[in-house]
């Protein structure tokens, strides 16, 4: 499955690129198991996803948990928790 990965912030900043369009392994099926995967292709994803519990996701724009499912995903990001005042 081929689908746009986008990372935002200090997301984007330890991964060192922006986007990127990637194939995905047909065993890749949930969002965690995304950020499996991008751990396994090296430091760099490794570092960005070491507290993966913070990192929040989104699929085609919609704010999405862990376990959701990614069949049919045009585009996945990355990005950490935002806080405001």
């Amino acid at each position: 499955m081929q689908v746009k990965i986008r990372y935002f912030a200090w997301v984007r900043e330890k991964v060192g690129v922006a986007e990127e369009m990637v194939t995905l392994p047909g065993t890749v099926m949930t969002i965690a198991d995304v950020v499996v995967w991008l751990k396994s292709r090296g430091p760099e994803f490794e570092a960005a996803f070491v507290r993966a519990d913070v990192v929040r996701a989104a699929i085609d724009q919609v704010h999405v948990k862990p376990a959701a499912a990614i069949a049919g995903a045009r585009e996945i990001a990355f990005f950490p928790p935002v806080t405001g005042g």
